[in-house]
């Protein structure tokens, strides 16, 4: 019996309940009756104005004689039949009334009734149907795709080519599973992908369960852990359970590092749910029984917190690296997203990808859904080149805020402090060259100067990392050499924080200072479990300490006075170039040109010239990250 019908069974009840309630409470008699006090019946009777009377329970219905009707209540008087009789009244008797059977039957049943419907209803919400019910913790949340629901294949994934033959195995097996097993091969219990966030790990798992065909179970690492021990260990066991079920099939954990961190970390001896429920799941992955025809594949951007008893071979035989795309990849990236939108003939995806390195599926992605917008908002048929443009500008240097009102003193300082940088990062060796500068205020920056490597970039000699700094060292020398110390601003200080930041690393991770040498005082800084870190942190004398910090006080004293040297020889350019900004506001990479070689400056277009730049960008007045490629930034920024 369906849902719908038990509603209107209830309704009915419910209405003839009601009915049944409003009848008992009237009365056949349509007669008036008037409700009299006990004393006031006392008095009527002695009067011998009352006729006679009928007695039912403790109520008394009265006649006078003039036909009149009264009712009252008897307290309990015991000589009431004695002053009746005394005074000639007739006396009628009635039994106490009964209900009806069928009012019995509905008030001896209905509580019943509507205690074993609530009990139904709230057994159905929380045991049957629900994931989350009350009854349910011990089965598993993930998400079945029936085969052939995912419709998402290879042809879909680009960029990560590599990535793709690794896991064609995977396709192969689950269609012809004879073929490896006639050669006495076995394929891979389980597969890890490993890569920064947005790359498509997620991604490329649909793509395997769409070119397969077969069920795919989508869970969370966090779907597992819950504050009951044993409930995440009971979830492993039902998800296998109801794996083997549809085997072949693909069991699918994304943020698996959420409960496959290593055991025995922090302090107190670590999370016991969660090292429950990574017991449970290296036993379901490779334990004393077999499980064949279940392939795991998980998805992770934390690989080295992970069990080394969950990487070994016969559970995550595999790790796929699925790692940021190079040129190639996201102009193919960029092909799949277009399809989606209305591409004008000026788009070039092999443009926009060159100018866009370090940037994941994800960021193309949101790129093309900003220049859609963005043309929507100008009311295009279709996505232009600016567009695009418009978009990755958005993007690497924030929203434009025209809001923002800054006085004359203000732009011109921050003009100047611009200036320096562009003209610094131009002069230095090995620096990535300087494609844009701006005075408009974008996102948390007042001003911002961006850079655009040639290429895509892996590593990072001392040559470039010394140029880095340097030119986050020219905006404030810019400051101070045009309007003095005095008023030198504090726009400047998240560029000595980053600047102070490559350099430390120089020293104490790069092994690039020539009086400390190539070792390493320093731990990684992203510490996962405090009870390691705690146990296992390497400490340094106080006097290699203090050499440490003099050999990153020679670092930024030596580019700090580089920086000032080239500001001095260029002093024109610096003024030019500010008061270039001053009037545009934005300069592109041709108007930089023609002020470094002296010429007169083209005219900028609506963008500032030239192309796009890529993720790498910061300003005055703002904190920036660190760049998409994961290395040091490379423009400028400031706090």
């Amino acid at each position: 019996m369906n849902a719908k019908i038990l509603n209107i069974l209830l309704w009915i009840a419910v209405t003839f309940w009601l009915v049944m309630m409003l009848n008992s409470f009237t009365t056949s008699d349509q007669v008036e009756t008037r409700t009299l006090s006990y004393s006031q019946f006392l008095q009527e009777l002695s009067s011998g104005t009352v006729k006679e009377v009928t007695i039912q329970d403790e109520t008394i219905l009265g006649m006078r004689s003039d036909s009149s009707r009264f009712e009252t209540y008897d307290p309990g008087d015991p000589g009431l039949v004695g002053d009746l009789l005394k005074h000639n009244v007739v006396i009628r008797a009635k039994p106490p009334e009964q209900p009806s059977l069928l009012m019995q039957l509905v008030s001896a049943w209905l509580p019943f009734v509507v205690l074993a419907g609530i009990w139904i209803w709230f057994m159905r919400r929380s045991g049957g149907g629900g994931a989350g019910g009350l009854f349910n913790f011990g089965k598993s949340r993930a998400r079945q795709h029936a085969e052939g629901e995912v419709r998402v294949t290879l042809r879909d994934v680009a960029g990560v080519e590599e990535a793709k033959e690794e896991v064609g195995e995977l396709v192969d097996f689950l269609r012809n599973p004879q073929k490896f097993s006639n050669l006495g091969g076995r394929i891979p219990c389980g597969v890890l992908m490993v890569g920064p966030p947005g790359t498509g790990k997620t991604l490329l798992a649909r793509a395997i369960a769409g070119e397969a065909k077969v069920p795919f179970f989508t869970i969370s690492g966090s779907d597992f852990v819950e504050m009951f021990v044993g409930v995440g260990a009971s979830r492993v066991r039902d998800l296998f359970e109801q794996a083997k079920k549809s085997a072949p099939c693909i069991i699918f954990i994304d943020e698996i590092d959420a409960v496959g961190r290593k055991r025995g970390a922090g302090l107190g001896g670590g999370h016991d749910e969660r090292e429950q429920t990574l017991n449970q799941l290296l036993v379901e992955m490779d334990g004393f029984t077999g499980n064949e025809g279940v392939i795991v594949i998980a998805a992770t951007n934390r690989s080295d917190v992970l069990d080394p008893a969950l990487l070994r071979p016969g559970r995550f035989d595999r790790q796929v690296v699925v790692g940021l795309p190079d040129l190639a990849g996201r102009a193919a990236i960029l092909e799949v997203h277009m399809r989606k939108v209305p591409i004008a003939e000026d788009v070039d995806a092999r443009t926009i990808a060159r100018g866009t390195p370090g940037f994941s599926g994800a960021d193309l992605a949101n790129l093309v859904n900003e220049a859609a917008l963005f043309a929507a908002r100008s009311g295009r048929e279709d996505v232009g080149m600016d567009m695009f443009e418009k978009a990755k500008d958005k993007i690497m240097m924030g929203a434009e805020r025209r809001s923002i009102v800054m006085s004359e003193s203000e732009k011109k300082l921050t003009a100047y402090h611009e200036a320096g940088h562009a003209i610094v990062g131009r002069v230095v060796p090995e620096h990535d060259p300087v494609h844009k500068v701006s005075i408009i205020p974008r996102g948390r920056a007042l001003g911002v100067t961006l850079f655009l490597p040639e290429r895509d970039r892996y590593s990072m000699s001392k040559r470039q990392l010394e140029s880095q700094i340097s030119s986050l060292f020219g905006g404030r020398l810019a400051e101070e050499m045009i309007f003095g110390p005095e008023q030198v601003t504090t726009g400047a200080s998240n560029d000595i924080e980053r600047a102070t930041e490559i350099a430390r690393k120089m020293v104490t991770r790069f092994g690039l200072s020539d009086t400390m040498g190539p070792l390493a005082y320093a731990e990684d800084e992203g510490e996962v479990f405090l009870g390691r870190s705690v146990t296992q942190q390497r400490h340094v004398s106080p006097e290699t300490a203090l050499a440490i910090d003099q050999a990153v006080r020679d670092i930024i004293d030596r580019n700090y006075q580089r920086t000032k040297q080239i500001l001095e020889d260029n002093l024109d350019k610096l003024h030019t170039m500010a008061e270039a900004l001053l009037t545009y506001e934005t300069i592109g990479k041709d108007q930089i040109d023609d002020i470094m070689a002296g010429r007169p400056m083209r005219e900028p277009d609506e963008h500032g010239g030239g192309q796009s730049s890529n993720a790498t960008g910061g300003g005055r007045g703002a904190k920036q990250g660190q760049s998409a490629t994961g290395q040091p930034p490379v423009a400028i920024g400031g706090v």
